[in-house]
């Protein structure tokens, strides 16, 4: 199973917040929403094997974890993700993991705490334009990705995942949260992870 966890420090954590229906005023939700379309979606078909988390730290509510693997049933298009965010956020219950719809989830939970589970079930690694190229980089089918926003990791969070994880690069330039996970992605198809 492939893992990517974004993160996102001013992304809302309220349906209410999107609801008001301004992507960029609930803490650059478009960015969250191409980043879960690169994730997951293929031409016609949808990538099975890859559990998509966001970590929002945003307001009201922070931290909000919401976990998205597409299964049979799960209500998701390209038109309508910010949707399915914003259903997903109304239906939080405090002091439970809620599954709200097939293979999409929502709790309250942390960055660290979040990464610390996903140990357990891979390598953590941390995308970061000074880290070793990923096409060199020991990737096993078990694995886990986290990537930031425009404004990156908290840097409190960052040294303690660097402990945990290895750092790697998708290349020599800054590219778009969204774009990154398409070359990570590109490059797992082609050593068919």
């Amino acid at each position: 199973m492939k893992h990517f966890i974004y993160f996102s420090a001013k992304a809302a954590t309220s349906g209410k917040a999107l609801s008001q229906g301004n992507l960029m005023k609930a803490g650059r939700m478009d960015i969250a929403i191409h980043s879960l379309i690169q994730g997951v979606f293929l031409s016609h078909d949808f990538r099975e094997d890859v559990k998509f988390h966001f970590v929002f730290y945003g307001m009201p509510d922070p931290p909000k974890h919401i976990e998205i693997q597409v299964e049979e049933g799960t209500p998701i298009n390209k038109k309508d993700v910010s949707k399915l965010i914003q259903k997903i956020l109304y239906k939080y219950k405090e002091g439970k993991k809620v599954e709200v719809f097939p293979g999409c989830f929502v709790e309250k939970k942390s960055l660290l705490k979040v990464v610390e589970e996903l140990s357990e079930k891979g390598d953590i690694f941390i995308l970061d334009k000074k880290g070793e190229d990923i096409r060199k980089a020991d990737i096993k089918d078990d694995c886990v990705f986290i990537l930031g926003d425009q404004e990156g990791l908290p840097k409190k969070e960052l040294k303690r995942l660097k402990k945990i994880a290895t750092l790697v690069s998708v290349g020599p330039k800054t590219y778009f949260a969204s774009q990154t996970i398409a070359i990570v992605n590109n490059e797992l198809d082609r050593r068919d992870i």
